[in-house]
């Protein structure tokens, strides 16, 4: 089986929690992850003022596509970030023609939203952001912490990263694979 890749898009004010958990999940599980700067590939200062080293830009790394899954982590700023941006429009339209799966957890659903993307599918977000995926009925909406309609993979915050990670390792690599990546991390059930 070839080597499955993800493609995490780090935005100013990207969530810490969003952003670095499922980067390691999915490299505990053999999927070859870049970690791209939406502006370039200098240091991205994030919500909770942790940096973070992108593996390359955002500009580099699309020449490397296409990808297995695209991943948004959420905070608000890189949520807004991300919405505002034409080449994360690009990469999220191919994606989503090519039948790629597209992962967003907390605010960075709202950049799915802002880029017409999936409409019609059931998503959840952060709690403060639902009246803002909801607006224009574009969407449904689900209060489960990890939500997965067909291609799509969305989740709730912080407190949900793991199981939003090992919800993209499962679509990616199986169940199985994602049992064997859960077992040790010692998570509560």
């Amino acid at each position: 089986m070839a080597t499955k890749r993800a493609l995490l898009i780090l935005a100013k004010g990207a969530e810490e929690m969003e952003t670095v958990i499922p980067a390691d999940i999915m490299r505990r599980a053999g999927i070859k992850v870049t970690i791209a700067g939406l502006v370039g590939k200098d240091p991205v200062q994030c919500s909770r003022d942790v940096v973070i080293c992108p593996d390359t830009s955002l500009e580099e790394a699309r020449k490397e596509g296409p990808y297995d899954v695209v991943v948004l982590p959420g905070g608000n700023l890189g949520a807004q970030n991300l919405s505002e941006s034409p080449a994360v429009k690009e990469v999220l339209k191919s994606q989503e023609s090519s039948g790629g799966l597209i992962a967003a957890i907390c605010a960075g659903p709202t950049a799915l939203l802002a880029h017409g993307i999936h409409f019609g599918k059931t998503v959840t977000t952060h709690p403060l952001m639902k009246d803002k995926m909801m607006a224009g009925d574009h969407y449904k909406y689900s209060e489960s912490r990890v939500q997965k309609d067909g291609n799509l993979i969305t989740s709730r915050g912080p407190g949900t990263s793991f199981e939003f990670a090992l919800a993209i390792v499962e679509a990616l690599m199986g169940p199985e694979t994602a049992g064997k990546v859960k077992a040790p991390l010692v998570l509560k059930d």
